[in-house]
């Protein structure tokens, strides 16, 4: 086998470009509690898609969920929703509060069924998710979830 020759300059390893500081992103912070007109939100939008006897279980397992922490990006794919841009007036209005350190309310959901088909649901705080996603993918979310079995 022929060995292959190579130039003093083919040999000299490439300048490594400085690194310039990268601006980090804001850490997105969190109240301990949903606000208090987040769950009428929430019941108006659930309205949309279940009985008031359903839509009345749902907010009542909403208040008394324990909150947990999920992605937001999986919040996205398991809602089946498309990320919002931040030229969109909510997600705007989140993203400042973000950068002035503005705690941001944790979002309602109800769990979907993979097996049926059903998405889970945002049913309050779609914008928040979003914002939040714009921040860092992978931003932790608190969320209240109730599981969309529930009866009265």
């Amino acid at each position: 086998m022929a060995k292959i020759k190579t130039s003093k300059a083919a040999k000299t390893k490439a300048p490594v470009a400085s690194k310039a500081p990268v601006a980090k992103a804001p850490a997105v912070l969190w109240k301990d509690l949903p606000d208090e007109h987040d769950y009428p939100a929430a019941r108006d939008y659930l309205q949309l898609g279940a009985t008031p006897v359903h839509v009345q279980a749902l907010v009542y397992a909403l208040k008394t969920a324990t909150l947990v922490s999920k992605k937001a990006k999986d919040i996205l794919r398991a809602a089946g929703l498309p990320l919002l841009p931040v030229d969109n007036p909510h997600v705007a209005a989140d993203l400042k509060k973000i950068r002035k350190g503005i705690a941001l309310s944790p979002i309602l959901l109800v769990q979907g069924d993979f097996h049926a088909g059903v998405p889970a649901q945002i049913a309050d705080g779609y914008h928040r998710v979003c914002a939040s996603y714009h921040v860092d993918e992978n931003t932790a979310i608190p969320a209240k979830i109730a599981p969309s079995t529930v009866t009265s």
